[in-house]
Parts: C-alpha cells; structure tokens; sequence
C-alpha cells in the first residue's frame, strides 16, 4: 500500500541553538523586545543593528524562543548562501535549507514586435541547487523545526504544496505494495525508469531487488522485497555502497509541477476551451498568423501533459492546473509553510525594493507574448507575486538592516503605535499588554565593544595627494585601507596610480570574477597589498577587520552611490578594527552627509557612553583567514600537473574508483554551498573522465560518460 503523507507531520524537534557564544553587548535587548513584539502581535518589527554587532546571532535567538518555521530572504544566492551556513553552525540539530533559483544560466520567453524576434526560452538548471530547493519544500510539509534561506525566487510560482504533499509517499517494512503499483506511482510522479547508473529522481526495479534515489538526497533507498511484501529498506551510499537498515522512507516527487488523473484531465478541459476562446478573438481581430501560431504551440503542449504529465514550459499552465481563478496569484514557497511562520528579510534596505519589483517587469514581458499569440492569456498569471500579495501571505516579518528604509520604519513604526492601547484591552487577548514591544529595534551595542569609526572631512581638492599621506600612516603601522570611487573606470586608473607611486593596491568591481574576488580580499587580509579600491561592491558584506581606514573620494556628489544609505554602510567597513578611520572628500555638505554623519556619530556617542560606564576596552576583531583560494588557483593553473601527483601517490587504484571518490568530494561541497571547491573537482574529474576514455578506446571498450552533475557546479 501507497501511503501519502497529507496531514502527517513527525513530531516537532525543538531549535535548539549549539554555540560557545552568549548574546551580549546589545543582543540581549534587542532578542527581548523582538519577542516581546512577536508574542504581542506585531506583524512588523524592524531590528536596527550596526554592522558587526551580530544580528544573524540575534535572530537565532528569536526563532528558538519563539519555536517557529522561519523564512529567511536575502537579496542574493551569495549572501543567502552565507546566511545559510551560519544558520547551520548554530541550528546543527534542525533542518536550513537553501532555496534559490536553481537556473545556473537563464533566458526568458520573450518577443520583441519591432524587429518580429522570438526568443525562446533557454536555461541551464542547476542539479545540486533543484536538489537543495527539493529538500526544503520536503522538510516544510513533513518537520516543523525548518528554516528556509531563500532569494527573492521565493515569490514566484512553484506549484501546488497540496498536490506536492497529497503525492510524497511513506513506505517502511512490512508494506504491501505491488511492483507494478510502484513503478506506476513513481513514474507519475515523474521519477525515470533506468537500468543504468542512478541520479536524483530515478528508480530501477531488479527482481524483487527495488532501488530509487529520491529528489532531495544523493543516496539510495534499496528495497528488498518478496512478493507484494516488502521485507526490509536499506539505505545506501552510491558511491561506496555502504548500506544500513532503516525503519521507514519519505518519497517526494521529482518535480514541483506534477499533474494526476482528475487534476490532470480538469486541466487539459480548461486550456483546451481557453484555446477556442481566444483563437476566436484573434480570428475576429483579423490576426491569422497569431491565431495559427497559438493553435500548433497549445496542441503540442497539450499532447506532452495528457502523455507524459509534463511539458517545456508547464508553469505557464498553472493556473489550470492548480485550479485557480483568473487573476488569482500564484502558489509559491511561502505557501508550502503550514500555518504561522516567522519572516526575516536581511538587508531589507535592498530586499525589500527587489520584492516589490519582481512583478513589473514579469508583466510587461508577458503582455507581448500573449498579444502576439506565443501564449495563452492564462500565462500571466504563472508570474511572481505582487508586493501586495507577499504581505498578505506572511505572518510576522522583522526586517534588518544597518541602514533601514523608510518603508521599514514607517511601517513598523504604525504596527507599535497599534498596541499602545489601553491594559484593559488585553484581558482576554493571552498574551498580556506588549510593555517590552517596540517597532525599531536597536542593537548598537557591539558584542566586541567596538564603536563606530571617527569621521573627518577632506577638501575634495587635491583629494588624492592628500590621501596617500594616510595611507602611508596605516602601511607603516600594518594596516590596511579601502578606497570607494564613483565609476570602475576611476577605481582602476586610481588602483594603477598609486601602484605608480609605489603603493601596494588593488581594484575590485563587479566586472572582476567571482574566484579572483576571493582571492583579492583574502590578500588583502594577508597583507599581500595594502590598499584596495573599488566602487559599492564595498558596501555590504565585506568582513575585514584588518581595515582602520575608509577613504570615500568625492562623498558629495548626490546619488545612489552616495546616499546617506550607502555611506552609513561603506563607513560602516571600518567599525571592525579598533583604529577606525573614515575620510570623506566634500566640498560641500549635502543632506546625505548630513544624515549618515550625524546617524554615526549618535551610534558612536551610545557606544562610548556604554564602553564607559561598564570598562570596556575595545579590540580589533581578530579571525582567522579560512580561506581555499590559493590551493584552489593553483590547481585551476594546473589542474591535470596536480592530478599526476595525486594518481601517483595512490598507486594500484582504478580511475573509476578515483573518479567516484571526487564525485562524493564534490557533491559534499556543494551540499555545504562550496561552490568553488565543488567546481575545482568537477574539473579534475573531467580531466580524469578524458584519461579514462582514452584508456578504454585503447583496448576498445566503450566509454562510460561520467555523473551529469559535473556539468553544473555553480561557479
């Protein structure tokens, strides 16, 4: 028998945090009034925490207070990817997931009328990441303890959680199921049928010997069977085969879009009529080519769901499929959370404008494809939710950020001022007038008793000699400095002066690779350079507490590179080092500078006040450098001269047995989001794939093509 999993949850495991770390500084506030809001019903609370003052750590402390599933949302996989593997440190016992977009390279749908140019769909999915994003829709249908780290890929539609759950399956021993049932659920849950190697979302049927690899997991459930009964579950490790017996499996399906018996054919009526409808407006508007165009497009769309259960681009059906009304959103990861969660968005200063403008553009695309007969009227509504629509469908945010917009206060501001209402109207509400509550929570007090950087203003004029008599003060006294510019054309001309004047530095902007970013910040943390100039890659999320000098050349020019925002942040990179200095270029005051000076110099006066009263002397923060690069770019210099090593110090193996081995490698890295090793092994596998082949051509055997995963390692 078939079991489901609807309604069924295992029982909850509590978060419990695992760290040597206690709050302290600020955090003990700041946790105290954020779950105060929380337990009073605020649905928006903002925690207003300064760089370096741990509020990853603060929120930790809040979800295991308040022992509810969290969503947690950055403004990118990066970051997100951070967030996640801090969440893990101190949750190692609960479930943290990743959940991003899992395309590594993506091209929407799109027409463009004036030059009659149809851009078809084109995209390179990610396996590791389909895996991660499988994983997490399983646990929040299945556990309670969960925390999903996500992008803002959260807001778009994933398909239906209740057909999702009504579909993941249960089986353990002593089942009866037969093999013919199995093979049929399975593959209508879109698992594939193999006799060769297994990947994630195929099963292989031998006998009474029955194997699957789940969507969610690189392991193999090996079910050993006689007759309908099946007698005993292994799990096994594919790549060393090492096995043990365990009590019971959980199945999810293979994708997220699935379509089953009523469901699938109450769709397939629904497109069909929508077809009739508007080839019959297009017919009427004289708009034969449309028409034609939508008729073969739908049909052959048609055919692949009624045979198969799936086709290139089904979400664009998902309306039908999830029986929606016109107009109405579309499910998503938020609603895969049952019932109340917690919501955090990290730099909301940044996250949340994102979250409001994902819907836009998503329409203005799709109005093209429509009018011209590419798809179906129903397509807009496969589509990312409204702004609107994400607050509805939320329970409580706090948002975060060392430099909150205006939205967030506002709003959090108007959420406190809701329950200041008189005691007597909490009586009968269980949760007791909020005294500790508050919109904007502040935690300006650093753990370490670091303070805010002193400031001090520079005529722009002759900015560049007068910097680099700064400059040599910190080189002499072994510490390091950071140079933002307006343009990268002006960081790299900068970079190349003073390296003219023999000044050690460097230049970093996007157009600079992700690999060479690593390394050109961890040598800058090694000493290697001294100075590194950029443009507002220097803003957010850069951890150097070697730096005691930010240098932030023409600081008034207006704009978004010099809003009080993103100065708050760039003078926000020196608040880590105990020697803290911010220099800022101006002529003139603008009201930016205004704003960001007069912010830092109330969170300094609070800082020293504090430092004071309780005998705190402040340190520089001191980590250590973990870091891979240089092992990982010498092998990317040669990777098949450091193989030759390798192979020759493992004498006696076979290179399939060495090819597998690194294949567990990398799948591990990517498993802890450790892409850039993952990628260096993909490499070397591709280099001993090659050797393989040649070997086998040699003695004229056929090739065995190596893991697909290999081919898609985020970079």
């Amino acid at each position: 028998m078939l079991r489901n999993l609807t309604g069924q949850v295992n029982p909850m495991n509590n978060f419990k945090i695992v760290s040597k770390h206690r709050p302290a500084g600020d955090q003990p506030k700041a946790i105290k009034q954020l779950v105060a809001g929380l337990e009073a019903g605020m649905k928006h609370q903002t925690l207003l925490g300064v760089t370096g003052s741990g509020k990853t750590f603060t929120v930790a402390n809040v979800i295991e207070k308040i022992q509810k599933p969290t969503l947690v949302i950055a403004h990118n996989k990066t970051l997100a990817a951070q967030l996640c593997n801090e969440f893990r440190e101190i949750f190692p016992n609960n479930s943290v997931n990743y959940f991003v977009s899992y395309y590594d390279y993506y091209q929407p749908e799109a027409y463009m009328p004036s030059s009659d140019t149809y851009i078809e769909k084109e995209a390179m999915i990610n396996d590791e990441i389909d895996k991660l994003r499988h994983a997490a829709t399983t646990d929040l249908l299945t556990r309670k303890d969960v925390i999903v780290v996500a992008s803002v890929s959260c807001i778009y539609g994933l398909g239906a959680p209740e057909a999702y759950a009504e579909n993941i399956i249960r089986l353990k021993p002593l089942d009866r199921v037969t093999r013919k049932e199995f093979a049929r659920k399975l593959v209508q849950l879109q698992f594939k049928r193999t006799n060769a190697d297994l990947t994630r979302g195929s099963f292989r049927l031998r006998g009474d010997n029955w194997e699957v690899m789940p969507p969610d997991k690189e392991i193999i459930y090996n079910f050993v069977t006689e007759g309908d009964l099946i007698k005993e579950i292994y799990l096994v490790d594919p790549v060393s085969r090492e096995s043990k017996i365990i009590p019971d499996i959980i199945i999810s399906p293979a994708r997220h879009f699935i379509t089953l018996g009523p469901q699938k054919q109450r769709a397939v009526k629904a497109i069909r009529k929508e077809l009739e409808e508007q080839l019959k407006v297009f017919e009427n508007d004289k708009k034969f080519l449309e028409a034609e165009r939508l008729d073969q497009r739908t049909k052959f769309d048609l055919a692949m769901i009624q045979e198969v259960g799936y086709c290139h681009g089904i979400e664009n059906y998902s309306r039908q499929l999830s029986g929606r009304a016109a107009g109405e959103p579309p499910e998503t990861l938020l609603d895969y959370f049952r019932g109340d969660f917690l919501t955090i968005i990290d730099e909301s200063h940044v996250t949340v404008p994102q979250i409001t403008g994902m819907y836009a553009g998503d329409a203005s695309r799709k109005k093209t494809l429509i009018e011209y007969g590419f798809r179906l009227p129903s397509a807009a509504d496969n589509r990312p939710l409204k702004f609107n629509e994400f607050n509805e469908r939320v329970h409580q945010i706090i948002y975060t950020s060392a430099t909150p917009a205006e939205y967030e206060k506002q709003i959090s501001r108007e959420a406190a001022n809701q329950l200041r209402r008189p005691k007597s109207d909490f009586k009968n509400s269980g949760v007791g007038a909020p005294t500790e509550a508050s919109g904007i929570v502040e935690q300006i007090i650093r753990p370490t008793g670091l303070v805010d950087p002193q400031i001090k203003i520079l005529p722009a004029k002759n900015q560049v000699k007068d910097l680099m008599k700064w400059i040599a003060e910190r080189v002499e006294k072994k510490e390091r400095v950071l140079v933002t510019t307006l343009t990268k054309k002006m960081a790299e001309d900068l970079s190349a002066y003073l390296q003219q004047e023999k000044i050690k530095s460097e230049y970093l902007h996007s157009d600079v690779k992700t690999m060479d970013r690593i390394q050109i910040l961890s040598n800058l943390r090694r000493g290697k350079f001294d100075v590194l100039v950029g443009v507002n890659l220097l803003r957010e999320g850069l951890d150097l507490p070697e730096v005691s000098l930010v240098a932030i050349m023409d600081a008034d020019k207006e704009g978004f590179l010099r809003s009080d925002t993103a100065l708050i942040q760039t003078i926000g990179r020196a608040a880590r080092n105990v020697n803290g200095l911010v220099l800022l270029y101006a002529d003139h005051m603008t009201g930016s500078l205004t704003r960001a000076i007069g912010e830092t110099e109330r969170r300094r006066t609070i800082q020293l006040a504090y430092n004071k009263k309780h005998g705190i002397t402040p340190k520089t923060i001191e980590r250590a450098i973990h870091d891979i690069t240089e092992e990982l770019m010498s092998k990317r210099k040669d990777i098949a001269a450091v193989l030759k090593l390798d192979l020759s110090a493992i004498k006696g193996k076979k290179i399939e047995d060495i090819i597998k081995e690194k294949e567990k490698s990398m799948k591990e890295a990517s498993g802890e989001l450790d892409f850039e090793l993952a990628a260096i092994l993909r490499d070397e596998i591709k280099i001993l794939s090659k050797d393989l082949n040649k070997e086998r051509k040699s003695i004229g055997t056929k090739s065995k093509p190596s893991s697909n995963f290999t081919a898609r390692i985020t970079r």
